[in-house]
């Protein structure tokens, strides 16, 4: 019964959209028709004398108007290309035990099965009509099935050519939609919770078959193409002009079926749930907590794990295989989660591919793309990663580069710290000169002094030069394979110090930063600069060098057009300048730079003088091992550093592992 009212009212709200479609339709026609009525009236003598003529013509010409409108209209509508979610396509050869169950699901829920099959690198499931043109198979497959159809007609013979209505052109077949499956549903689930899982989905392919809403849809779907189309810059004045008046007209029948077209997909995914009860309702009870949980295991492996690893030029190939990972290691951590091991036995539903690794590095490709903007293929600055060497290649390398590029910025600040006769090589780039920087007292920041020595703030560069990495060498800027040299004392020493800057003077580097980055100064960082001035110019200094090495990497390629055919997304269906699609985080503030900056340079010292190891944790991403053991509580030490230029948690958990800072450390 719930399936019926369900597919009625999808019915009812879907005529209500193509009534919608008639009426702007009969606004088009009317100027057309009254136009005839006036043409016949005058040739036949009912409307005759006075200025009947003139208005006649006036409305022959007005109607011709608005139908050259209409059909530029109807034909921008048409011709538009609907979005399409990026997603990897599975052909059936390569998973055939998944399509049968598809299949058989179908046949149980008495609905169309889908057409095809394709995975997203994302925690959901849906279908998605592809039967647009433009979405149609490419050239060569339309040529393989004319010369099929050609071949049909040679084994009937001359009599063949005489049947009517055979054309050799091929037909577009009206076809189910495409099944969009997420990937790491693959991989954590097992096959029966998938089955669970997608049964309301496949259900959805029973209401999509009637005309009227498979009509309303393409309707709905083609003006939101072409109020995207309208929305694209153009060059010229006249083609803005006439994509502005395309565009209100699309928009304006775009929101009077809003609403129908809401209700119509709310009343099928109604009928579709009530038909789904029949099928594995229990189970599909017991999967929807799966499905929270791999959403929350996505989200906590794409941001503390994967993300780590695009900023620095490697993409994890096996993203999904992480996920189960590390939703096994919150099920030891957590208690509430003990319970969903125990499903590991059973089978998993990437079993149901024929090769998973494959689908697996494709899907994790795609990721990469759509939530970093990285390149479509691999190559020397986009290279693929395995779990096993994560810690040397991502954690390792991005410790010391971070450590690397905070030396450089504190080279341009001109901070500089006198040679210590006891360790002659402390001249290099080690911790001791970070934390004494950052745990200045504040009334020797105002005299240009550290802890250990004179700073020369004022004897370097250009401030505003100096914060946005913009130092009087460029060659002194490029990253150096070896250990970073320290600075020398200044063969010039002032016989008398100078005045100190003022504060406000302290933290123009900062304001001087922001400011010719076109960036707005973020409120963190201004309460940053209020309580440490240092620590703000050094924060807005490796923000702007940060910036000025993303804006000199290379630009991101798209697909090469040759080649060989391999298992990868169907790039083809969407638009490669709006990646990434789906940013994990919003740019970290300098407050967040300068702590992971110094989070880095702690580790690589640990690392350099105590033993300590370089880590992969699954829920929180690069971690510093030591003994074997994760180190913990250093994130509150370094900001208590950072904050409030605090050093003595942060001296104490050193001194406690054995950390030597006045050792020099390795950089790249």
């Amino acid at each position: 019964m719930g399936v019926e009212v369900g597919a009625q009212a999808a019915r009812s709200r879907a005529l209500a959209v193509l009534r919608i479609r008639s009426r702007a339709l009969a606004v088009a026609l009317l100027p057309a028709a009254v136009a005839v009525v006036l043409l016949v009236g005058g040739s036949t003598g009912h409307i005759a004398g006075g200025s009947w003529g003139a208005v006649s013509w006036i409305m022959s010409v007005l109607a011709v108007l608005v139908l050259l409108v209409a059909a530029g209209i109807a034909l921008v509508v048409a011709r538009a290309r609907p979005a399409v979610s990026p997603t990897v396509p599975i052909a059936e050869e390569s998973a055939p035990d998944l399509y049968r169950m598809v299949r058989d699901l179908a046949d149980r829920l008495d609905v169309p099965a889908p057409s095809a099959i394709a995975l997203t690198p994302d925690c959901d499931s849906w279908l998605e009509d592809r039967t647009h043109p433009a979405h149609g198979p490419p050239e060569r497959e339309a040529r393989d099935a004319r010369e099929a159809l050609e071949g049909v007609r040679g084994i009937g013979g001359a009599g063949t050519r005489g049947i009517r209505g055979l054309s050799s052109r091929p037909r577009r077949a009206p076809s189910a939609p495409v099944l969009v499956i997420g990937s790491p549903f693959l991989w954590w689930m097992r096959v029966g919770e998938l089955r669970a899982v997608l049964a309301p989905v496949v259900a959805g392919t029973g209401p999509s078959a009637h005309p009227d809403i498979a009509a309303a849809r393409r309707f709905v779907r083609g003006l939101d193409a072409a109020v995207a189309v309208a929305s694209e810059p153009t060059r010229g004045p006249l083609s803005r002009t006439v994509l502005g008046g395309v565009g209100w007209v699309t928009r304006l029948l775009l929101r009077s079926c809003r609403g129908h077209a809401a209700e119509m997909e709310r009343g099928v995914a109604t009928a579709a749930a009530e038909r789904a009860q029949a099928v594995d309702y229990g189970l599909r009870i017991v999967a929807q907590e799966q499905v929270g949980l791999a959403y929350a295991g996505w989200d906590r492996l794409l941001t503390r794990v994967a993300l780590p690893a695009w900023r620095m030029g490697r993409w994890p190939s096996r993203l999904d295989v992480g996920v189960v990972a590390a939703l096994t290691e919150l099920s030891r951590r957590d208690r509430l989660a003990e319970g969903f091991a125990s499903r590991l036995g059973e089978r998993p539903a990437c079993d149901l591919l024929e090769e998973p690794g494959t689908v697996d590095e494709a899907a994790s490709l795609l990721a990469a793309r759509l939530f970093h903007g990285g390149p479509a293929e691999p190559g020397p600055h986009w290279a693929p990663v395995d779990w096993q060497d994560y810690p040397d290649e991502v954690v390792d390398r991005k410790w010391r580069t971070d450590a690397a590029r905070l030396h450089r910025v504190l080279d341009t600040l001109g901070v500089r710290l006198p040679a210590n006769p006891a360790v002659p090589e402390a001249d290099g780039p080690t911790l001791a000169r970070v934390i004494d920087h950052l745990s200045a007292p504040p009334e020797k920041c105002e005299e240009g002094e550290g802890e250990q020595g004179p700073v020369a703030l004022g004897e370097g560069p250009d401030e505003n030069a100096v914060a946005l990495g913009q130092g009087p060498d460029e060659d002194q800027m490029a990253p150096d394979p070896g250990p970073v040299p320290g600075p020398h004392p200044d063969p010039h020493p002032h016989p008398h110090p100078h005045p100190g800057p003022e504060p406000a003077a302290l933290a123009a580097p900062s304001r001087g930063a922001y400011e010719k980055m076109a960036m707005a100064e973020d409120e963190d960082d201004a309460d940053l600069a209020r309580g440490n001035e240092r620590t703000a110019a050094l924060a807005a200094g490796l923000t702007a060098e940060l910036a000025r090495e993303e804006a000199a990497a290379p630009a991101v390629t798209s697909a090469p057009a040759g080649g060989t055919e391999q298992q990868g997304p169907d790039r083809a269906l969407w638009d490669d300048g709006m990646l990434p699609l789906f940013p994990l985080q919003p740019p970290r503030t300098g407050r967040e730079l300068l702590a992971d900056h110094v989070t880095a340079m702690v580790c690589c010292a640990a690392m350099d003088t105590a033993g300590a190891v370089p880590g992969l944790d699954w829920l929180d991403g690069p971690s510093l091992l030591v003994a074997g053991e994760r180190a913990a509580d250093l994130g509150p030490r370094v900001l208590a550093l950072v904050e409030t230029g605090d050093p003595a948690p942060l001296r104490d958990w050193l001194r406690h592992l054995g950390v030597r800072p006045e050792k020099p450390v390795r950089l790249v």
